[in-house]
C-alpha cells in the first residue's frame, strides 16, 4: 500500500470544512442543526439558505423523518403503535409481522447487498453480532473482568443466519423470520440507508445546498451556497495532528462513509475487540483501521463500508473497481494509506 505521514488514530470521524475564502459572495447564509437521540449518534444537518427561518423549517421535517427511520428501524426498543424490527425479532418463528413499507424497502436492500457483497454483509447476523454486544457491554460496565465469548456459543449463534430465512410479503407488507433464533441487526446498512432517504426526500422537495452527517455517514445534497462542492474530511485526532485530516474529498450529490475499528470496542487481556465482525471467522479483524467508501448513494457505502473492511485488501479492491462510481480509500494497521483512482481524483490538495 502507499505509505503516508499517516498517524495511526484511535478516533476518526467526518467533518466538514467551513465555507472557503475568496469565493464571490453569496445571498445564502450557512447554517446547522444537530440531534443526539437518532440512531444513537449524533445527527448533523448543514445547510446554505436565504433565513435561519426558513432553514429550521427544513431541519425541523428531516429530523421528525430521521426520528420516524430510527424508530422503524430500532432492534432495542418498542414504540407506541409501531411494528419495528425489535418487533419482528421478537416474533421470530412465531408469525409474520405486519410493518412499516419502509421496513420491507430497507430490508429488501440488505438482502440485494448481502449478495452484491457475497454475504460480507448480512442483515440476519444478529445471533451472533447480539453475543458480542452483551460480552462488549459487560467489559466496558466491568473492564477487570472483560471476556470474550466462547467458540461455542459463537458457533452456535453462526447456525442462525441464512438469509434466505427472511421472508418478506410485499401483498401482505408483512416481515417473518422462518428460523426462530434468527435474529436481524443492520447497523451496518440503517444509517447510511436513513441517511439517503434524507437525500431523496430533499430532492424531491427541490431543496439543495444540503449535507447530512448521521454518526459520519455523509450525505450531499447540491453544493455549497457559493456553488463550490462540500468537502468532508476524515479526520486524525491525535493531539499533535492539531485536527488535521488524513485527506479532504471533493463532494456534490455524493456519500462519503467510513467503517472502522475505533468507535466500538473493548479490551480483553490488553487487547482491543472492536464491533466489526467478521462473517465467517465470527470474530473482530484488525488488518485495517478504517475503510472508506464514496458512492452516490449512502445505504450502499455504509454497506460496502463494513463489507470492505472484513474483506482481504486485494478482494475490496475488485470489488471496487468492478461497480461504475464508487470509490474506496483503506488505512490499514501500519499506518498505509491508499485510494482507488477515482478516489484520488476527489482529493483536496491541502495548502
Amino acid at each position: 500500500m502507499k505509505k503516508y505521514l499517516v498517524i495511526l488514530v484511535t478516533v476518526m470521524m467526518i467533518v466538514f470544512s467551513l465555507p472557503g475564502c475568496g469565493t464571490a459572495a453569496s445571498a445564502l447564509t450557512r447554517y446547522s442543526r444537530s440531534s443526539f437521540e437518532l440512531f444513537d449518534t449524533v445527527a448533523v444537518i448543514t445547510g446554505f439558505d436565504t433565513s435561519g427561518e426558513a432553514f429550521d423549517a427544513k431541519a425541523d421535517w428531516l429530523l421528525e423523518l430521521l426520528e420516524e427511520y430510527h424508530q422503524l428501524y430500532d432492534i432495542y426498543h418498542d414504540y407506541e403503535g409501531i411494528n419495528n424490527l425489535k418487533t419482528v425479532n421478537d416474533n421470530a418463528g412465531v408469525r409474520p409481522v405486519p410493518v412499516d413499507k419502509r421496513i420491507l424497502d430497507l430490508l429488501e436492500y440488505s438482502i440485494e447487498m448481502y449478495h452484491v457483497t457475497d454475504g460480507f454483509t448480512n442483515a440476519a447476523m444478529g445471533s451472533v453480532l447480539s453475543v458480542w454486544h452483551r460480552y462488549r457491554e459487560a467489559g466496558a460496565d466491568d473492564p477487570e473482568h472483560a471476556k470474550l465469548p466462547s467458540r461455542e456459543e459463537l458457533d452456535d449463534a453462526a447456525q442462525h443466519m441464512d438469509i434466505s430465512g427472511i421472508i418478506l410479503d410485499r401483498t401482505e407488507n408483512t416481515v417473518y423470520l422462518s428460523d426462530p433464533k434468527m435474529q436481524l441487526d443492520v447497523g451496518s446498512i440503517a444509517k447510511g440507508y436513513a441517511t439517503e432517504r434524507l437525500a431523496a426526500a430533499a430532492e424531491e422537495k427541490g431543496w439543495d445546498h444540503l449535507a447530512f452527517s448521521i454518526g459520519g455517514n455523509v450525505r450531499t445534497v447540491g453544493t455549497k451556497g457559493d456553488g463550490s462542492p462540500w468537502t468532508a474530511g476524515i479526520q486524525n485526532p491525535d493531539p499533535g495532528a492539531q485536527d488535521a485530516p488524513i485527506c479532504r474529498v471533493a463532494l456534490t450529490d455524493l456519500a462519503l462513509v467510513t467503517s472502522g475499528s475505533y468507535q466500538r470496542y473493548y479490551t480483553v487481556d490488553g487487547v482491543r475487540y472492536h464491533h466489526i465482525i467478521h462473517p465467517d471467522t465470527l470474530y473482530p479483524e484488525n488488518r485495517f483501521v478504517s475503510v472508506s467508501i464514496v458512492c452516490g448513494n449512502s445505504g450502499m457505502a455504509d454497506a460496502l463500508s463494513t463489507a470492505v473492511f472484513n474483506m482481504e485488501y486485494q478482494d475490496g479492491r475488485a470489488l471496487i473497481d468492478s461497480m461504475d462510481g464508487v470509490e474506496a480509500a483503506w488505512v490499514d494497521a501500519e499506518g498505509g494509506f491508499d485510494y482507488t483512482d477515482g478516489f484520488a481524483a476527489m482529493l483536496i490538495e491541502e495548502e
